[in-house]
């Protein structure tokens, strides 16, 4: 058996800027709440590989790994998997993103499966990624759309 995930949400801003910003690996302690430090490792054209740290969870447990992101500016997809995967077995994400009229739809993609000896299995991880997911979308769409509306020109006040 394996996790599947898929969740979406709409973000009011163009694009180019919701691209540039979810791409922007090192902002990403910024843009996500989970996320204590990113450090990039190696670029090599689209592929970039950084360790990501969390901050502690309820337990004071920090938990850090290597992953891989390949981007695919053209096609306005991402395919992410995890390096070292922990107590997965392996861990693949994929990010797209597209127009539309209220702005841009960003949808993420995660394919995985728990480790025999993982402290949780797939139905577990499936629900904690489905929840955390959405928490995760909802803060990016808010900062997303904060940062489009402070980058638009102030209207022209008539005379």
């Amino acid at each position: 058996m394996a996790g599947h995930t898929e969740n979406a949400i709409t973000i009011a801003a163009p694009v180019d800027l919701v691209w540039d910003m979810t791409n922007d690996l090192e902002n990403w302690p910024n843009l996500f709440s989970e996320y204590a430090s990113v450090d990039v490792l190696s670029r090599e054209g689209n592929r970039t590989t950084f360790r990501l740290t969390m901050h502690p969870d309820q337990n004071g447990t920090v938990w850090s790994w290597v992953s891989e992101r390949e981007t695919d500016r053209p096609t306005l997809t991402v395919k992410a998997r995890r390096v070292e995967p922990g107590p997965f077995a392996y861990m693949n994400i994929r990010w797209q993103y597209e127009e539309v009229t209220e702005g841009t739809r960003m949808v993420w993609t995660q394919d995985f499966a728990m480790k025999p000896d993982a402290p949780v299995d797939d139905d577990w991880m499936t629900d904690n990624i489905n929840r955390n997911s959405k928490v995760q979308m909802a803060l990016i769409r808010d900062r997303i759309e904060k940062a489009a509306a402070e980058s638009r020109p102030a209207p022209a006040l008539a005379d």
